[in-house]
């Protein structure tokens, strides 16, 4: 039997479960379709994978109604950062009191944020939920779309929906092409403890060998590490002991909060620079890592695709109350228009932020730490940088603004 609905979200994740639940109040019909239902089941030691979720990542994680789902399971506030280079002056600190804020955001896994979303969307009654079921072919027609599924089931949708991650099907499927470059590094996460605590602070050290990070969890002695290097490196990391693995890290990261203990598993992954040539095409919108990837540096990737899912809803319930056709390309492509310059800008930024600290050269170092001195004490600057990392400045959703009652 075929079933029809406004739009069809391919991907289950974070952006794909926030989109959907961006609707809650409309009478548009969604699908959401997922291949992987998340286990329920969290254990005593937090997934290797999380994210520094942003104020307004919060606001519309509030605005959703899952932010209390978060909280209910575990997440980790932080209140200030240092950030600083390896054998050199250059350092800076950030702290929340300073910008009269609570935090300056919160870690947390990204299991924990699906099942807060997803215990939301499944209150929906306009809200369909294919998980674990795939789509395996899709055929356009002039005012919809038809998908098949792995499972044999058939939808219709007038607009498709790509949250389906940096390799997207429904990108491949729609032949749109990608600006990508390597960024030559791995990033390695792992969970760590260390004899002294964090005290909720996020650190972050710039090494000859690429930026280390080391997030705050709930326990104060616990941490999530994010450490890019080059892939060989990353790999010998990855396979060495616990040990000499946690001597190497101690080492990197300058003894910071002292002795570092391996705590359950360590996984490397290739960082690449995505940039989908179009967003939208007759259809089909992006969003999330289906349209873009960037450095983990700043930590602001699901930050980014929380802000396309808010756009793209805000534009479509626009579309829907003034009777157009959700879509077609020429009606999204105010979202298009938005969302690639915020990622153009974001990408911009990392690759220059990357190329500011690469490289062991004396005048360049100097450079570094004269720049990184001056943010810290010129009036203003520092504020600017941590307003827009909040994402409390620039062209926000309404649903990322304010937290409504």
């Amino acid at each position: 039997m075929m079933q029809s609905v406004d739009i069809a979200i391919i991907g289950g994740g974070m952006v794909g479960l926030s989109l959907a639940a961006a609707f809650k109040d409309s009478e548009l019909r969604i699908a959401v379709i997922e291949a992987y239902e998340p286990d329920e089941v969290l254990h005593e030691l937090p997934d290797t994978r999380v994210s520094a979720l942003s104020r307004a990542s919060e606001n519309i994680l509030r605005n959703l109604g899952a932010w209390q789902g978060i909280e209910q399971r575990r997440a980790a506030p932080y209140q200030a950062m240092e950030v600083w280079e390896q054998d050199s002056f250059a350092r800076i600190e950030f702290n929340a009191n300073h910008l009269l804020q609570q935090d300056l955001g919160h870690i947390v896994e990204n299991r924990v944020i699906q099942l807060a979303l997803l215990e939301q969307v499944k209150q929906q009654s306009n809200v369909a939920l294919y998980m674990s079921d795939q789509c395996q072919n899709m055929v356009m027609g002039e005012s919809e779309a038809w998908l098949t599924l792995q499972s044999g089931k058939s939808l219709t949708a007038k607009l498709v929906v790509g949250a389906d991650g940096a390799n997207s099907w429904l990108r491949q499927q729609q032949d749109i092409p990608l600006t990508h470059w390597d960024y030559g590094h791995s990033a390695l996460v792992a969970n760590i403890k260390t004899t002294e605590p964090h005290n909720g602070v996020a650190r972050q050290i710039f090494t000859p060998q690429g930026p280390l990070a080391f997030l705050p969890l709930n326990d104060p002695h616990m941490s999530s590490i994010v450490w890019s290097t080059d892939p060989n490196r990353a790999d010998a990391l990855v396979k060495m002991s616990a040990e000499a693995f946690a001597k190497n890290l101690t080492v990197e990261f300058d003894n910071k909060l002292g002795l570092c203990e391996l705590v359950g598993e360590r996984a490397a992954f290739p960082l690449k620079m995505r940039y989908a040539r179009d967003f939208v095409t007759e259809r089909v919108a992006l969003v999330g890592d289906a349209a873009h990837t960037i450095h983990p540096l700043a930590g602001q990737g699901v930050n980014l695709g929380l802000l396309d899912a808010a756009s793209l809803a805000e534009e479509v319930l626009m579309l829907w109350h003034d009777g157009e056709d959700i879509g077609l390309k020429r009606n999204l492509r105010g979202y298009e228009r938005w969302r690639k310059a915020e990622a153009a800008k974001m990408i911009a930024a990392m690759q220059g932020f990357k190329d500011l600290f690469a490289g062991n050269n004396p005048a360049k170092k100097l450079i570094r730490g004269i720049g990184m001195k001056l943010a810290g004490q010129l009036p203003g600057a520092k504020d600017e940088i941590m307003k827009r990392a909040l994402g409390l400045k620039g062209n926000l959703p309404e649903l990322a603004r304010a937290v409504t009652k």
